[in-house]
């Protein structure tokens, strides 16, 4: 109820359904490019809703959870949105962990649907046995025993649209798996209310701009930040283009933009180091990028001149955990700028996003004031609605409200932050707080 007595409705846009607006609104524009195939939003949206109703037809229902194991691919992204759809909860996890790491994620969040591709044949082995709960086993590209073929699904057409789960603000969208503040790996709760704001607020501080006539090139896996991205395509029906190459070639990355004149890219700093270092750079035409957003891990000033250098004012950085989905700070192009051969915002990774709030507290949990380090807290929409199943890590994680990052940090006079370590690195001498990074 209100403050006024009025009942209050938390009801909210299925997030899926960002994807059926788009290709109502756009059913003939490219959406999808990988490789030689293609496809328009009408084309995309019709296969994600086969794939909603194959899965509800095999007893999936609103709250299940579906592990997806995968390389990029179309399949990866289309079992996104029909988990969306569906308002099924997406556990996508790393394709490089092991099949008991796998297994364990799957049974720490409930999986009762695995898709996965062949090459991860073990894992879903090692799932299989671990969670005797699993209802459906789905299969990306070649069949195995036992599962259901995802193409399979998606090619049985229907003309009616797949009519999207009803949800409220705080229904489970997305099991983001991280190592949080403790260490072991753990279910970061996105919702689809906070989501939606992620969408929108990574549209207003990394993307200003972007449209349909945007392409975004996938150089990371969908399976975490990478993933996230793309929805801020899908919501301005932006093409996403897909590489071919197993792993990162520089080569064909900047072929890619050329060709399909690629406007933004999700990346991190070895991946930004690496491509701005090959000789193709200096091959390809790159002028259509606009924004080559990095996040993950800091990046050495040096670093970011060389790459200024090479493509023009387009970095942009941000700062945010997986709890968090990105949305603590930003760095926008406009202050990737070199004057004098120096970074005029050298060391810091910005200020806070937009309808986010970011503070400093000592181990008390008070606030500290300008150029005073302590734990970096943040408050807002973007903040995750909790660790799935773990009491202990939610105490441990909030406070009084604030998330606590376990990174430290501090505020200089304007709100710019910068970070100096983990909370776990920092170490007494003399009585004084002393800070690996800092040294």
């Amino acid at each position: 109820m209100g403050f006024d007595g009025l009942p209050r409705s938390r009801r909210v846009m299925n997030l899926g359904d960002l994807l059926t607006q788009t290709a109502q609104r756009l059913p003939d524009h490219l959406a999808f490019v990988w490789g030689e195939k293609t496809w328009t939003w009408r084309e995309l949206n019709a296969r994600i809703d086969n794939v909603a109703r194959g899965l509800a037809a095999k007893g999936v229902v609103k709250g299940d959870r579906v592990l997806v194991q995968s390389r990029n691919c179309n399949q990866m992204f289309e079992a996104m949105f029909a988990c969306f759809k569906l308002g099924a909860i997406l556990v996508p996890v790393n394709f490089r962990l092991m099949p008991e790491e796998v297994a364990g994620i799957a049974k720490s969040a409930g999986a009762v649907v695995t898709i996965s591709q062949i090459e991860f044949l073990d894992h879903v082995t090692a799932v299989v046995k671990t969670v005797p709960e699993l209802k459906v086993l789905i299969s990306i590209g070649d069949n195995f025993k036992g599962a259901i073929g995802f193409d399979d699904l998606a090619v049985k057409g229907s003309e009616l649209a797949f009519q999207s789960a009803a949800v409220e603000y705080d229904d489970p969208l997305w099991f983001f798996y991280t190592s949080g503040t403790t260490g072991n790996p753990k279910a970061a709760v996105l919702t689809h209310g906070q989501m939606a704001f992620v969408v929108t607020n990574h549209l207003a501080d990394l993307l200003p701009g972007t449209t349909e006539a945007d392409r975004s090139l996938v150089v990371a896996p969908l399976s975490h930040g990478a993933g996230i991205h793309q929805l801020t395509q899908v919501a301005r029906g932006a093409a996403t283009v897909l590489p071919e190459a197993r792993k990162l070639m520089p080569e064909e990355v900047w072929k890619l933009v050329e060709e399909h004149h690629i406007s933004n890219m999700f990346t991190v700093p070895s991946i930004v180091k690496l491509l701005v270092e090959h000789e193709a750079v200096d091959i390809f035409d790159h002028s259509s990028l606009r924004h080559v957003i990095y996040a993950g891990a800091p990046m050495y000033g040096e670093d970011q001149k060389y790459a200024l250098t090479k493509l023009g004012p387009v970095l942009v950085q941000y700062f945010g955990l997986g709890e968090v989905t990105g949305n603590i700070t930003v760095l926008p192009a406009n202050l990737h700028t070199i004057e004098n051969g120096t970074l005029v915002k050298a060391g810091t990774c910005g200020f806070a996003r937009t309808g986010m709030q970011v503070a400093i507290m000592d181990e008390g949990g008070t606030m500290l004031g300008a150029n005073e380090t302590g734990e970096i807290c943040v408050i807002g929409p973007g903040v995750f609605a909790g660790y799935f199943n773990n009491v202990e890590a939610n105490e441990a994680a909030f406070r009084d409200g604030w998330f606590r990052t376990g990174d430290l940090g501090h505020l200089d006079d304007n709100g710019y932050l910068f970070i100096t370590g983990r909370a776990s690195d920092m170490y007494i001498s003399g009585g004084s707080n002393i800070y690996p990074r800092e040294i």
